[in-house]
């Protein structure tokens, strides 16, 4: 008997040997929470360094220690070995991408987790556009083996409350990249949440490895990309349907192109309030043109890089300085001729907002009224155009933002993600439903910021009747 309780107090001994105590059972790659280091940098400072020349790959030798709070989470899948810091849990005015070969790291450096960093031996460059840390390979900053990550992130016990960024889409600069930010009072574009075929995440045929989803703002902001991956928890989820604000980390699309946003988790979007509409006038699309001609132009007749006039088009512009010109295309897209072209670039607006606005057509005279025009983008970016109608402008300037503009939701217009060099038809939009004296406005919004300084291109434009 005296062997049996031995062998018992022995086991019971080793069972609490085996009990996981907090911070104890990380790996031994992670550092504990007693860290006896201190910052002689910060985040800022390391920026500094590269923006010196950002096409050039930095390696550290000595020790460079700065602070740093985690700001993304593998928790849901969105991000995969991409490690978020930012230098502030409020107001932050830096941010870094550090790559690190870990799965689930969320366990370990969960959000809003202090962090003391050291560089040395590591490299930090720009991948898919933006500032990252990592180990260099050639010129490709890869990740840092999980051996090595004890030598360079330290775990302290402080978790702090993050408070996101607010700003603008308008604002998105390279300097906001890697930040937890906020954006209200914004929505799902239209198209993306209607009832009889709503969209997922990133679940769509089309998507193959990021859900590319546009966001417009309820308060006149730009458009913006939330990105999603295909191998997120969330990817099949339907997308929300109404409007409020988003959190998430600005960076940049895999290829550079635009910037975007990435949730670490669905409930970042918190969309609580109803969809704010837009006024549109849709009578659908039309089988065909009619034979009677009410409106057409070619642009022909206009005057190369000079202001589209004559033909009874009036240009409005409500913001910046651009107007809408003329164009002989050399490219790609010069197959139809001289167009109409809006390129804010060089403008040094930070908002543009242009319209071509046609002359009064009469809706009470004629039947079977159907529009049709060509789009092209030379790359749009984040710029935006529109076709809109108006019944109540009585063609005087100064009225103009009095009167009612309905969009004219049947009709396409070509999109960034359309090839830049083809000419894309609007289709032939039914007008028939439309009563009194209308005039027809193309708008469009763009900036002199790179993002946001895409081409559009308009021509063809054409009403015809029964």
């Amino acid at each position: 008997m005296k062997n049996l309780n031995q062998i018992f107090i022995l086991l019971l001994l080793l069972l609490n040997a085996c009990v996981a105590h907090d911070d104890f059972d990380l790996p031994e790659t992670v550092h504990l929470s007693d860290v006896d280091l201190e910052p002689n940098s910060d985040l800022n400072a390391v920026l500094g360094l590269f923006y010196q020349d950002p096409d050039e790959i930095i390696t550290f030798q000595g020790d460079l220690i700065f602070e740093a709070y985690v700001v993304s989470s593998d928790e849901a899948g969105n991000f995969y070995k991409e490690l978020i810091v930012q230098d502030k849990p409020e107001n932050p005015t830096a941010g870094l991408n550090i790559r690190i070969n870990m799965n689930s790291y969320s366990q370990f450096y969960d959000f809003g987790r202090k962090l003391l960093i050291n560089v040395n031996g590591l490299s930090i460059g720009e991948m898919n556009g933006v500032p990252t840390l990592g180990v260099v390979n050639g010129k490709q900053i890869e990740n840092i083996p999980q051996a090595k990550i004890s030598d360079h992130l330290f775990r302290t016990g402080i978790v702090a409350e993050i408070v996101p960024l607010q700003i603008e889409a308008l604002q998105f600069n390279d300097r906001y990249e890697n930040l937890f930010v906020e954006l209200k009072n914004v929505q799902f574009s239209d198209f993306l949440v209607d009832p009889q075929n709503p969209f997922t995440y990133a679940a769509e045929d089309v998507d193959e490895f990021d859900g590319e989803r546009l966001l417009e703002s309820c308060t006149a902001d730009f458009p913006f990309i939330l990105s999603t991956s295909t191998y997120a928890d969330f990817s099949s989820f339907r997308l929300p349907a109404g409007s409020g604000d988003l959190q998430g980390v600005l960076t940049r699309d895999f290829y550079d192109e635009f910037y975007t946003i990435y949730l670490n988790s669905p409930d970042d979007i918190r969309f609580t309030e109803s969809r704010c509409e837009k006024q549109t006038l849709d009578c659908g699309l039309a089988a065909a043109h009619g034979s009677k001609i009410l409106f057409s132009e070619d642009f022909s007749e206009q005057t190369n890089n000079k202001p589209i006039k004559g033909s009874g088009w009036k240009q409005i512009v409500q913001e910046g300085s651009k107007e809408w010109e003329a164009f002989t295309a050399t490219g790609a897209n010069a197959s139809l001729g001289r167009s109409a072209r809006l390129r804010p670039a060089g403008s040094g607006d930070r908002k543009t907002v242009s319209w071509l606005v046609s002359p009064a057509i009469n809706f009470d005279t004629n039947t079977g009224e159907v529009l049709s025009f060509k789009t092209s983008t030379s790359f749009a970016n984040g710029s935006m155009l529109e076709v809109l109608i108006s019944t109540d402008w009585d063609g005087n300037e100064e009225n103009f933002l009095q009167a009612n503009w309905k969009m004219l939701s049947a009709a396409y217009i070509a999109q960034n993600s359309d090839f830049f060099g083809d000419w894309i038809s609007s289709g032939h939009v039914d007008l028939s439903c439309v009563e009194g004296k209308g005039y027809i406005g193309f708008r469009y919004t763009g900036s002199d910021s790179p993002y946001y300084n895409g081409i559009y291109e308009l021509d063809d434009v054409l009403v015809t009747a029964n």
